[in-house]
């Protein structure tokens, strides 16, 4: 199938499937004859599985470890388990600074009277830097 195709089925656009052959994520595609891009349905499910761990949060590097997990059957599951959890530890801590932004921003327009007048605790606490 055409990159076209493979972009369709793998749910990723036509220049990300390019971007991940150029930084080696994935095989670069076998060409036809007249020189374009060709794909079987193993590429096409290597490539719908970094759609997905990238949806996830994973980084391409951790796609990459990843990948060489995936294609390897003698490996540990303990070290696909552990790239998990430190995910899992990077999402926790986004979600306590997301929590914290929240309710700074929410103390912000508790102050804020919201009416005509020019006065306005949110642009001076984002001035002064209060939380």
């Amino acid at each position: 199938m055409n990159i076209g195709e493979a972009a369709r089925r793998s749910g990723l656009p036509t220049k990300t499937i390019r971007f991940y052959e150029d930084i080696g994520l994935v095989p670069a595609a076998g060409r036809d004859a007249n020189g374009y891009r060709r794909y079987g349905e193993r590429e096409v499910h290597l490539l719908h599985f970094i759609h997905r761990a990238r949806s996830l949060g994973f980084s391409v590097e951790q796609c990459r470890e990843l990948l060489a997990l995936y294609g390897d059957r003698d490996r540990a599951s303990a070290d696909v388990k552990a790239i998990a959890l430190a995910r899992i530890s990077d999402i926790d801590r986004k979600v306590a600074e997301l929590e914290a932004m929240k309710a700074t921003l929410g103390e912000l327009a508790k102050r804020c009277h919201g009416d005509e007048r020019p006065d306005c605790p949110i642009l001076e606490g984002l001035a002064e830097g209060e939380a």
